[in-house]
């Protein structure tokens, strides 16, 4: 009855679970007892770590999947730990939980359950990447990058290259370089995307190889990769990559990179291209031009614009006539034009990118610092979003106005914004 009764104690003051069990000889009820000790929160992380080197792999799957659901701080150490497994889920697992402490929500979106194994969605490119202001342990980004090298299958090397992106782990870029020489389409195009996202032009002529790469999705990859890059040396293959492109998706990517490197040799693809039966390849065409800042091309960009009737290749051609000075917000002027366009569902993010190119320009940074106190909720939110990473001091008092908006989402994101700002210029 003592015992009954003490048992009954326990329970109610949450120092033990019902079923709960970590010391259990049976791998199942282990199993069960990780689970469960997610109801305990912070407190279960210490009872938990003795069962990550468990003889059985579901066991220490369920024990890091506990562990990452719990997270916080403390869940780093046991983490990386867990990252070391040998088995590939724990180790998708333990990435996944790395990454959702720098980026909250990310477990919860990025990940499905498929019977025992978890994999990530590899279906769309990945955009996510942490603000500025946050600061990856080193031991986090060590981990990241040995997995990303050599972990213990394709799936959890390619979930780790993605992860070493978004956590802008430029430390890992010699293990991503490496990764790119996997025999996997995954691995290969995740390493990919995090290069693009480290911006380091270093890398460009060592991922060349892949311009030639019989799969259309790595080579469009890596031309978007180099292009990105801006790397000058890389441009003959750019070139050679246009060339020989055996379809229109290809085409465009290589004309799209070629126009990542204002070089003076590509002038004569942008006037071929600008005439292209093709939206997108128009588009590409004078994206080139407005890189070329040519004040001599206006004239003709602006007849273009008029002309045109699609809206992407309308937007590339506001984007070039911006870049060539004209900088006016005014209602039918090509910067308010690409204003507008941030309440677009389908293009907000196109115009987006063009505008956080055109505000490292002072002018340029000046009317959308203005543009911002006056705007819709989307275009408060994009632009907050373009001086995130454009916008020096003189943006800061308009981020600081935002963050008082009534609308919650606008404040959110202005917050945000003005954080990556002041980390920037400190």
């Amino acid at each position: 009855m003592i015992r009954i009764l003490c048992i009954a104690i326990l329970l109610c003051s949450g120092k033990i679970l019902p079923g709960q069990d970590l010391t259990s000889a049976d791998p199942k009820q282990r199993a069960k007892a990780a689970r469960e000790a997610v109801k305990e929160g912070p407190g279960a992380l210490e009872k938990l770590k003795p069962l990550l080197t468990d003889a059985d792999a579901n066991v220490r799957f369920e024990t890091v999947k506990a562990i990452a659901e719990i997270g916080g701080k403390n869940s780093i150490d046991p983490l990386i730990q867990a990252a070391g497994d040998n088995d590939s889920s724990v180790q998708v697992r333990a990435t996944e939980g790395l990454v959702n402490f720098y980026l909250p929500g990310y477990l919860q979106s990025s990940v499905q359950r498929v019977g025992t194994i978890l994999k990530s969605k590899f279906i769309e490119k990945d955009e996510q990447i942490i603000p500025v202001y946050v600061i990856v342990r080193e031991d986090v980004i060590a981990v990241l990058g040995r997995l990303a090298r050599g972990g213990a299958s394709m799936e959890s090397r390619a979930d780790a290259a993605r992860a070493v992106g978004i956590l802008r782990g430029k430390a890992a870029i010699p293990d991503l370089l490496e990764a790119l020489r996997a025999k996997d389409d995954t691995v290969m195009y995740e390493s990919l995307i995090a290069l693009q996202k480290m911006r380091d032009p270093a890398i460009a002529p060592k991922i060349t190889f892949l311009l030639r790469d019989p799969n259309e999705k790595i080579q469009i990859a890596a031309l978007e990769t180099v292009g990105l890059l801006m790397s000058k040396e890389a441009n003959p293959e750019l070139q050679k990559a246009y060339d020989r492109a055996r379809n229109e998706k290809i085409r465009r990517a290589a004309l799209s990179a070629l126009a990542m490197v204002p070089q003076p040799e590509n002038r004569v693809y942008f006037e071929r291209a600008s005439h292209d039966k093709d939206d997108g390849i128009r588009a590409a065409a004078f994206e080139g031009y407005a890189r070329l800042k040519n004040p001599g091309d206006l004239p003709a960009l602006e007849a273009a614009f008029d002309g045109e009737r699609k809206a992407t290749a309308r937007l590339a051609l506001a984007f070039a006539m911006v870049s060539l000075g004209k900088t006016e917000i005014s209602q039918l002027s090509p910067a308010q034009y690409l204003i507008d366009t941030l309440n677009s569902k389908q293009r907000h993010q196109i115009a987006q990118a063009y505008l956080i190119e055109l505000a490292r320009v002072p002018v340029m940074r000046a009317a959308l610092n203005d543009a911002a106190l006056r705007g819709t909720k989307d275009e408060k939110i994009g632009i907050s979003r373009i001086l995130a990473v454009s916008g020096d001091k003189s943006s800061i008092a308009s981020l600081d106005t935002l963050t008082r908006d009534p609308d919650s989402e606008v404040a959110r994101e202005s917050l945000r914004a003005l954080r990556s700002v002041k980390t920037r210029i400190e």
